[in-house]
């Protein structure tokens, strides 16, 4: 691995959410819709009734059992304990004014924005086949860090969607350079493509794109995604059983905690393995 990769993987734990270092900004900050997801409705800024008073979860260990499976597939990529630590230095939303509880609640998925953007330029630095990319990548993770470093006011005046694109671009080009070396025939594009329930059983999906594809409910049971760029891709209740991901990129551990698979499915070294898969330790 090059030295770009070594030190880009030496950053992935900051990007990891930890609850510890938390105000519980995720249980108070979002919207919960009832749903299968969510067992009951909650508007923004108002916190969880499962919120305790030192910021934890009282369900954590339950959450699927009492019906809070999109707890259990959110990631803040860190941007939780940067903001509670960092951008407001320690400082929680009870302890300060309505106002600035509702800043806080505001910047929170800002910076959760930033931190998705670093992990997937991180992750571009640690492919050897986008190297052609690997400077421009650098320059823009780092002036993605600067970005999330901003104070309160700074960050709610920044415009996200005109960094994302730009982000994009390198990553688009990441994403052409590393499937363009991968094995099989000719590569498939299935970019936001509609998959939805789709029977994908031992489908060869090697090199493909499935960037923003809905593979919701989709049996990928077997199927080979070695290599495959996964960014965006909606894969709820998919079923990963015995299915090949190895080398797939751009594939983030919510993805995975959304779908369903086994100890046989073989992941990618940066991912856990979900606790609630077939097979699967409990963590």
């Amino acid at each position: 691995m090059s030295d770009d990769g070594a030190t880009a993987q030496d950053s992935r734990p900051a990007l990891r959410a930890d609850c510890g270092r938390c105000f519980g900004l995720c249980c108070v900050a979002l919207t919960f819709s009832r749903s299968a997801d969510f067992a009951i409705d909650k508007d923004a800024g108002k916190p969880c009734p499962n919120l305790a008073d030192d910021f934890r979860c009282g369900v954590h260990t339950r959450l699927r059992e009492t019906g809070f499976t999109g707890c259990t597939v959110y990631d803040c990529f860190g941007a939780g304990q940067r903001v509670s630590q960092e951008t407001y230095g320690g400082v929680d939303w009870r302890s300060g004014s309505p106002e600035r509880a509702r800043e806080m609640f505001d910047v929170f998925p800002v910076v959760r924005q930033l931190h998705e953007l670093l992990w997937y330029l991180t992750e571009a630095l640690t492919l050897p086949a986008a190297r052609p990319v690997h400077t421009d990548a650098r320059s823009l993770l780092g002036r993605t860090e600067e970005l999330a470093r901003l104070s309160p006011d700074g960050l709610g005046a920044l415009d996200v969607g005109a960094h994302r694109q730009r982000v994009n671009e390198v990553l688009l080009r990441t994403s052409e350079l590393v499937r363009a070396g991968a094995g099989g025939g000719r590569k498939k594009d299935r970019r936001g493509a509609d998959l939805m329930g789709a029977r994908l059983k031992g489908a060869d999906l090697r090199g493909a794109s499935l960037r923003g594809a809905y593979l919701i409910a989709a049996d990928l049971t077997g199927a080979d995604l070695r290599d495959a760029d996964l960014i965006g891709a909606d894969l709820r209740d998919a079923d990963l059983t015995d299915a090949d991901l190895t080398g797939a990129f751009f594939v983030t551990q919510p993805q995975l905690n959304a779908a369903r698979g086994n100890a046989a499915t073989r992941l990618p070294d940066s991912l856990a393995r979900p606790g609630h898969w077939t097979g699967a330790e409990s963590p």
